[in-house]
C-alpha cells in the first residue's frame, strides 16, 4: 500500500494494510508493545506517523 493512499488517521484496517500485516491480530500485538492509538469517543485512529515511528523503533 502506497502512504499517499490513505489518509494521516488510519482505521485498523487500514493500518493493517499500511504496516503489510494481514491479521488484526498482529496489530493488537503492536498495540500492546507501544503502538499509539487515538480514541475519540470509541473511534480508534492510528496515526501513520506513530506508525513509523513505532516501527522505527523497534528495527534490529
Amino acid at each position: 500500500m502506497n502512504s499517499n493512499d490513505v489518509s494521516r488517521y488510519m482505521s485498523f484496517k487500514q493500518a493493517c494494510a499500511y504496516l503489510g500485516i494481514k491479521s488484526p491480530n498482529t496489530l493488537h500485538k503492536y498495540i500492546n508493545n507501544g503502538l499509539p492509538v487515538i480514541n475519540v469517543d470509541g473511534s480508534k485512529r492510528i496515526d501513520k506517523l506513530d506508525a513509523d515511528t513505532f516501527m522505527a523503533d523497534h528495527k534490529h
